[in-house]
């Protein structure tokens, strides 16, 4: 098959449909499929030089964005022109409501594609300024709903999804299939040394993921002033790109020597070491999708305290960690504590969330999406 993959950002933005994309790529790449990445050549903080590449046998294809709008979307019409082109025989477009989606979906109808969309679970208001919000609903009632009526197939990546996608003009067309975890999580790392790099001698409280204010970090660093003054083997680290939270987390860490805001890193391996590292796990969000950080910690074995937002709870229960509702900062504090303290509860959410992982391998979600595009054509 030719297949067309047209989403917001590829590397080397950091971004989690991003990476979604990027593992089902190289897998079909793999079973020697031809596969294409339109996206747009801004990464989140640039303008992106080279406009054609090759990474790991995908060729990607980055169109010239003529304006951004309310620093969470870009404007690249030649994607249309560009999908014109070629033949496909799937065009995948990825993340509801942008104008790329509705382009690329008007020029694979006219081409006779197949037209596959996955959603990446857009369906809130919540922390997107006034113009955001505007764009946002506009797009639902125009470009959004004819893009979902031409397609083939809706890839809802939770089922909370649904209900969204049903009133939007998606509805007979879904298809649930979630995020993965890469298989490299689910081996020790030999000789670990993140503590030591980084100067950690504690227990140690992990947020790894985008310093935005809808992952509730803020929160989750008022905790950590609380426990840092009342106990001294309890560390905490926040690491992951910025994005526009780091300097208030900055102003509000009053220890800096054992909470730690580090610089973001993409290396899989130093990564892998990051989680292994780590006692505890903390997912605050005030809004979240399926993050791939929640699949990641249960593949390295560690506990989970998670806000049972979204997509979350169809994933996690009381047999992974615990669900705090955001904004509880008691209980945020409370369930972090138990897990330090509870070696037994610690080890049986540990077991629990390595076996739950082993569900969710992207070698596995890759065949489902390879499977429904083989029944498409």
């Amino acid at each position: 098959m030719k297949i067309a993959f047209v989403c917001p950002y590829y590397d080397p933005a950091i971004d989690g449909p991003k990476q979604a994309i990027k593992e089902i790529a190289q897998y079909l790449v793999k079973k020697d499929h031809e596969v294409h990445v339109y996206t747009s050549d801004w990464d989140k903080y640039k303008r992106i030089k080279e406009k054609e590449e090759v990474i790991d046998n995908v060729r990607v294809h980055r169109c010239f964005h003529i304006l951004r709008i309310a620093n969470f979307a870009t404007v690249w019409p030649s994607v249309f022109f560009k999908i014109l082109r070629e033949d496909f025989d799937i065009v995948h477009t990825h993340v509801s409501g942008h104008l790329h989606v509705f382009l690329a979906s008007l020029a694979a109808k006219i081409k006779g594609a197949k037209l596959v969309h996955t959603t990446h679970c857009p369906w809130t208001d919540a922390h997107r300024g006034f113009i955001g919000n505007l764009l946002v609903k506009l797009s639902y009632h125009t470009i959004n709903r004819l893009s979902f009526y031409w397609a083939n197939k809706i890839i809802a990546i939770t089922p909370w999804e649904i209900q969204f996608i049903e009133k939007n003009g998606g509805k007979g067309k879904i298809d649930v299939i979630p995020n993965g975890v890469n298989d490299l999580f689910f081996t020790k790392v030999k000789k670990n040394n993140f503590k030591k790099d980084n100067g950690i001698k504690n227990k140690l409280v992990l947020f790894f993921g985008r310093l935005n204010v809808t992952k509730g970090v803020d929160n989750l660093m008022k905790v950590a002033n609380e426990v840092v003054k009342e106990r001294k083997d309890i560390d905490f680290v926040f690491l992951g790109p910025d994005e526009g939270m780091k300097n208030t987390l900055i102003k509000m860490n009053e220890d800096e020597k054992r909470i730690k805001i580090l610089e973001p890193m993409q290396e899989r391996e130093k990564i892998r070491e990051m989680y292994q590292s780590a006692d505890v796990y903390a997912l605050p969000s005030f809004r979240e999708g399926l993050p791939l950080t929640l699949f990641e910690a249960f593949a390295n074995e560690l506990p989970v305290v998670a806000s049972p937002v979204n997509g979350i709870p169809y994933e996690m229960n009381e047999s992974n960690g615990f669900l705090v509702e955001y904004g509880d900062l008691i209980n945020l504090k409370k369930k972090i504590l138990k897990i330090l303290d509870d070696k037994k509860l610690a080890l049986k959410f540990s077991k629990n969330n390595k076996k739950k992982a082993e569900k969710y391998r992207w070698e596995d979600i890759a065949k489902k999406t390879e499977k429904l595009y083989q029944n498409l054509i």
